[in-house]
C-alpha cells in the first residue's frame, strides 16, 4: 500500500480550498492529509486542512524559512506549496530536501525574473513574446509624459505596481472631472489624472508604477504543469470574457505560455495571462504559483494540483492531455465553513504533538470570558 502524501499550503488564497479538495479526491486513489497555515485564523483554508496553525507575524524572510523548514521536519511535509516568501523559500530548495520535503515551486531565478513586471516584460520580450507598450514611472512628470504619449496614440491608459499580484493596486486614467456620476453604483477602477498628479506630488516616497494601454478582452490565462526538466507537460487556457468563462488549446494562446515556462525554468504550476492589444495576444502577467481558479480545470476532466504533486515526489505523469474541454460558465460564490473557535482545531492525532494545551472548544465555551482571552 502506498503511504500518505503530506501537503503543506501556507498562507494560500482562500480559492484553494478547491485546490485540497482535488487533492483528495486524487484518481490515483493516494491518501493525501493537508497541513495549512494562515495569518487569519477565520482562513477558510484553515477549516479545510487536516492539521492547522496561525502563523506568526513581523518574521523577516530568513526567519521565515527558519519557520518553514521547523513546520516540514515536525509536520512530516512530503510536498510544500509555498506562496508567502516564496523567493527566500526556493533559494534553499537543498535544505527542505534534507528534511524531506520537495518545494512545489520554481527556480529562484525564475521567481526573481517575474518578481518585478518590468524586468518580466524585458525578459520574454527577448524570447520572442509579445509584450504590450510599457514605461515605467516613478514621479508625476512621468506619468503624465506615458499618459500623454498612449492617449496621443489613441489608448486609455492604466498603472499597476511594478511589484504584486492579484490586481492589487491597478487603476485606469480618466480625464473626467471628478462628479456625482463617480458615486453612482459601485466603486471601479476608475481615477482621475489630476487627482493622481496631486497625491504624487504630495507623497514623500515615490511609486513604482508600470503605465500601460489598457488591454481589451478576452483574457486568457494558461496554466501550465512544467517539470524540473523544463518540458511542459500540461497548458490550458481558461478564458475571460465579462462574466463568461471557458477553455480553449488555441496555439495563439499556449505556443507564448509553453515558451516562457520552458524557456525560465517555470517549473510546477504556473499561470501566464495574456489579453488582447489591437489584434494580437500580448503578455499580461506571469504567477510563479498555482491560480487561484486552478481548479477549474476540473470541468475539462483534469486534476492539475495532483498531477504537480505527483512530479514533486518523482512520479512523473507524463503529458496530461484534457479528455474534453468543458462547457461555458461563470463563477459564482458560496458558503464554506469555519473553525468553530479562533484558534485552528487539530487532528486529534496530531494535538499532543505539536500544540501547546488549551481549552478545547466546549471548555472554552464553559469557561465563557477566559476563553475570550486565548491569544491569536
Amino acid at each position: 500500500m502506498l503511504s500518505r502524501v503530506r501537503v503543506w499550503l501556507n498562507r494560500t488564497y482562500a480559492e484553494n480550498v478547491f485546490f485540497m479538495d482535488q487533492l483528495r479526491r486524487n484518481p490515483s486513489d493516494r491518501a493525501v492529509e493537508i497541513h495549512a497555515t494562515h495569518g487569519d485564523a477565520d482562513s477558510p483554508v484553515l477549516a479545510a486542512a487536516d492539521t492547522a496553525d496561525l502563523e506568526p507575524e513581523g518574521l523577516s524572510p530568513a526567519a521565515y524559512v527558519e519557520y518553514a523548514l521547523d513546520q516540514c521536519a515536525r509536520r512530516g511535509i512530503d510536498v510544500f506549496v509555498p506562496r508567502l516568501h516564496q523567493a527566500a523559500i526556493v533559494a534553499h530548495r537543498a535544505d527542505f530536501a534534507a528534511v524531506g520535503t520537495a518545494l512545489l515551486a520554481p527556480t529562484p531565478e525564475a521567481v526573481a525574473v517575474f518578481e518585478d513586471k518590468a524586468t518580466a516584460y524585458e525578459a520574454v520580450r527577448s524570447v520572442g513574446v509579445p509584450v504590450p507598450p510599457w514605461w515605467r514611472v516613478r514621479t508625476a512628470d512621468e506619468l503624465v509624459a506615458a499618459v500623454e504619449e498612449l492617449e496621443a496614440a489613441g489608448h486609455k491608459a492604466c498603472f499597476k505596481p511594478a511589484a504584486g499580484a492579484g490586481g492589487v493596486g491597478f487603476r485606469v486614467i480618466t480625464r473626467a472631472p471628478f462628479s456625482l456620476m463617480h458615486l453612482n453604483g459601485f466603486p471601479g477602477p476608475y481615477v482621475q489624472l489630476d487627482l493622481v498628479v496631486e497625491a504624487l506630488e504630495r507623497a514623500e516616497e515615490t511609486v513604482d508604477w508600470l503605465v500601460m494601454p489598457r488591454l481589451e478582452q478576452p483574457e486568457v490565462s494558461v496554466d501550465c504543469l512544467t517539470g524540473p526538466d523544463n518540458r511542459v507537460r500540461l497548458a490550458v487556457g481558461r478564458t475571460k470574457n465579462g462574466r463568461r468563462r471557458g477553455f480553449t488549446l488555441h496555439e495563439q494562446w499556449l505556443e507564448p505560455a509553453r515558451l516562457i515556462a520552458e524557456g525560465f525554468g517555470l517549473h510546477y504550476l504556473s499561470n501566464i495571462q495574456f489579453r488582447m492589444f489591437g489584434d494580437r495576444p500580448v503578455l499580461l502577467d506571469v504567477n510563479t504559483r498555482p491560480a487561484g481558479g486552478l481548479h477549474q480545470l476540473s470541468l475539462c476532466g483534469v486534476n492539475a494540483p495532483w498531477a504537480a504533486v505527483q512530479l514533486a515526489l518523482g512520479e512523473d505523469p507524463g503529458v496530461v492531455e484534457p479528455p474534453f474541454l468543458g462547457q461555458d460558465y461563470t463563477v459564482v460564490s458560496g458558503p464554506r465553513p469555519l473553525r468553530p473557535v479562533s484558534l485552528p482545531q487539530q487532528r486529534v492525532e496530531e494535538t499532543e504533538a505539536f500544540l501547546p494545551a488549551v481549552p478545547s472548544p466546549v471548555e472554552s465555551a464553559e469557561a465563557g470570558a477566559a476563553a475570550e482571552a486565548l491569544p491569536l
